[in-house]
């Protein structure tokens, strides 16, 4: 009988394993990387040009509806009801430009100013129009960071203006509004009044921001302070660089 191999000798006919062994992938796998791969590149484009073709379908039948028979083209024109509708937008704008166009405007909102309900809602309506299409505006200029629900915890928000009238006479310190808003849905949200020193203005674009709310923190805008290594990026600790010690320099002149 032979012995047995002493301890810590090779068996012979036995190569010792180099390196790991890669897994191999499977037809399976590839076919469904290939998958996602295509529906990354094609399914932004495909519903961005659907949406665009919706849009102009409703704007088409909406305004074809309105115009003469003897104005609306023989054929199917896409975009028509469009154009005829960025004419009539330019032309109203020329004729409120003038003093005639100013009084019928006047006359208009004096009108709508006397019914009880028609009345908030215009009046609400003007004012949101007037904030986000007027060139003086300075809404949602600036991305902030704002410790909410609670302290430590912080959230995106829009700077609106500066606070005025009874809500800045009662407080102590100088606040600022700030919109918080809603994921995925940017158009709701909370008014807050925040005290200055208590924001953290973001290098980020309003734009930046919104994309960011919308995809819920997956489209992650670039952090330009790499590209300054001197620059503080932000509030670590209390100590060091709190918003509450150092008070964020808000461009909110002329709100």
């Amino acid at each position: 009988m032979s012995s047995p191999p002493p301890a810590g000798a090779k068996s012979p006919g036995k190569k010792p394993l180099r390196g790991k062994v890669k897994p191999r992938t499977t037809v399976f796998a590839r076919l469904r990387g290939y998958f996602f791969a295509g529906l990354l590149v094609t399914a932004p484009a495909a519903l961005t040009l659907y949406l665009a073709w919706l849009f102009i379908s409703v704007v088409d039948s909406q305004v074809g509806s309105l115009l003469p028979p003897r104005y609306r083209p023989g054929i199917d024109i896409p975009g028509f009801g469009v154009l005829v509708l960025l004419a009539f937008l330019t032309l109203v704008g020329a004729l409120t430009a003038g003093l005639i166009g100013r009084l019928m405007l006047r006359w208009w909102e004096g009108i709508l100013n006397r019914m009880p309900v028609i009345s908030s809602i215009y009046g609400a309506l003007k004012q949101l129009f007037e904030a986000v299409l007027s060139n003086q505006s300075s809404a949602f200029r600036q991305c902030v960071l704002v410790e909410y629900p609670r302290r430590g915890i912080w959230a995106l928000g829009f700077i609106s203006g500066v606070t005025e009238g009874e809500v800045q006479r009662l407080t102590e310190n100088e606040v600022l509004n700030v919109f918080l808003p809603t994921t995925p849905n940017p158009t709701s949200g909370f008014l807050l009044f925040v005290p200055r020193s208590d924001l953290v203005i973001l290098e980020m674009t309003v734009e930046e921001g919104i994309k960011m709310v919308i995809s819920g923190g997956i489209v992650t805008p670039p952090d330009r302070a790499k590209k300054d290594p001197h620059r503080i990026k932000g509030p670590v600790s209390r100590s060091a660089a709190s918003p509450r010690q150092n008070p964020a320099k808000t461009d909110t002149k002329g709100t």
